[in-house]
């Protein structure tokens, strides 16, 4: 391995409490929840998600009791991750050192849509979930907490400015459009109105972007068959890693269900990047993708 891609002893704490806090609020856990289950104090878990060094067998037994195995803390090999409160946590994170940003999640790239988008986006998320779904009674605090993360990535991101190469679907915007931006079949008539407008309102965002280019912002709307699941690299310097999610946000959403995975494996991250790069080459961009966009808005 290139030395220059290993982290330091110092940058490898400061990611274990990263990991830790990420994993703690994906448990709905707080801090002093942690403390007296694990049986240290409030003051020891503050530190450890601050980055000072912990004990092993300290570290294992707050692994166990939020259900997550020392390889993934210490973020050897892939992360595996069944909470999209602690995966959009954990992207939160990624993104702050990230340099250059590839995406492919649909419908829209997150971090690219407007404050309008946000805005909807609690009310879709709740309507999504069955009127059955066991776990709807403390879905809201999740989706609450959801809100703050999505909020706070995008933020640092207006702030930062990363590169990001941003790959849409055709497909998946027309059914934005057709569909609007809801989170089951059965809204009423005003509000799926409302929706829909949301959704052309989006895609006007996506056709001004590309017309306008801002600095660091490249979107390619992809014509060909794209993956079931989304996904992003991060780039910083020589040092790359893939998150692949289950996690929706677009029409019919999902935070509920599924394993999302974040890994540096030099092989992943070279087949993705490869994936990225042929969809990329095939994309329409330019005043061809703002003219198909503009054909699906009608």
């Amino acid at each position: 391995m290139d030395r220059r891609t290993m982290p330091s002893q110092y940058d490898a704490i400061l990611q274990v409490g990263e990991r830790l806090r990420s994993y703690r609020i994906g448990k709905g856990l707080s801090p002093e929840e942690v403390a007296n289950k694990a049986g240290i104090s409030r003051a020891a878990i503050y530190r450890y998600e601050s980055g000072q060094p912990i004990k092993v067998d300290v570290l294992g037994r707050i692994a166990d009791l939020l259900g997550v195995s020392l390889t993934s803390l210490f973020g050897v090999g892939s992360e595996y991750i069944d909470s999209a409160v602690t995966f959009f946590e954990r992207m939160k994170q990624i993104e702050a050192n990230a340099e250059q940003i590839s995406v492919l999640f649909g419908p829209i790239s997150y971090l690219l849509t407007t404050d309008r988008f946000d805005e909807a986006l609690g009310d879709v998320l709740l309507e999504s979930v069955p009127e059955n779904a066991p776990d709807r009674d403390c879905l809201s605090a999740q989706v609450q907490q959801i809100l703050t993360t999505l909020k706070e990535r995008k933020a640092a991101y207006r702030q930062r400015q990363p590169t990001i190469v941003s790959l849409v679907s055709s497909a998946e915007l027309e059914q934005f459009v057709q569909l609007g931006f809801v989170g089951c079949h059965n809204v009423d008539d005003k509000t799926l109105c409302k929706r829909r407008e949301i959704a052309r309102l989006e895609i006007e965002n996506i056709i001004e972007m590309i017309a306008e280019q801002p600095m660091g912002v490249q979107i390619g709307v992809v014509e060909d068959s794209i993956p079931g699941s989304s996904f992003q690299i991060f780039r910083n310097g020589p040092k790359a890693q893939v998150a692949v999610s289950p996690f929706r946000l677009g029409t019919y959403p999902n935070v509920r269900i599924g394993v999302a995975t974040i890994t540096s494996a030099q092989e992943s991250v070279a087949l993705h990047q490869k994936m990225t790069e042929q969809l990329w080459r095939n994309s329409l961009k330019g005043q061809e993708a703002v003219a198909r966009l503009s054909d699906i808005l009608g």
